[in-house]
């Protein structure tokens, strides 16, 4: 191989592919899209084609956080939501984002946003429109209910 053909094929150190960056977009794609769901490195790593260990890596260099920590700011992010708009408690809005502890929502939560879930929505509830009664989200976020289905 000629040294210039090289050049050309060989990604700069510290970049990826392009193919790789795809692959890990189509993993993120699933991640956000099943948020709520018990994932595991293993499962998204498949949907990449790639080993868990590769695929951590590899999405650490892209995203600049870890598959596992990009999961709990998405799941956060959702929870901000529904606390934000809806009448729901915070167990169930834990529950309802993919959480499996309320102990561990807590403290992710407030890592992550910096003030804890309950002052969140309080202060939320408060300078926002009224929440939405939690009955009517539990029934459309479960396909066929109550809608004549």
């Amino acid at each position: 191989m000629a040294l210039g053909t090289a050049a050309r094929t060989t990604a700069p150190p510290g970049t990826l592919r392009v193919e790789t960056l795809v692959a890990l977009r189509r993993a993120r794609d699933v991640i956000d899209s099943r948020y709520a769901e018990p994932l595991d490195l293993d499962a998204i790593a498949c949907t990449a084609g790639y080993s868990r260990y590769y695929f951590a890596r590899a999405f650490r260099a892209a995203y600049g956080e870890t598959p596992g920590r990009y999961l709990s700011r998405r799941r956060v992010e959702r929870a901000q939501e529904l606390l934000r708009m809806v009448n729901l408690t915070v167990t169930e809005v834990c529950f309802l984002v993919g959480f499996n502890s309320l102990g561990s929502f807590s403290s992710r939560f407030t890592e992550l946003v910096g003030v804890p879930r309950s002052q969140f929505q309080r202060d939320a509830h408060r300078a926002g429109p009224p929440p939405i009664p939690g009955c009517y989200v539990m029934m459309w976020s479960v396909p066929g209910a109550g809608r004549g289905q």
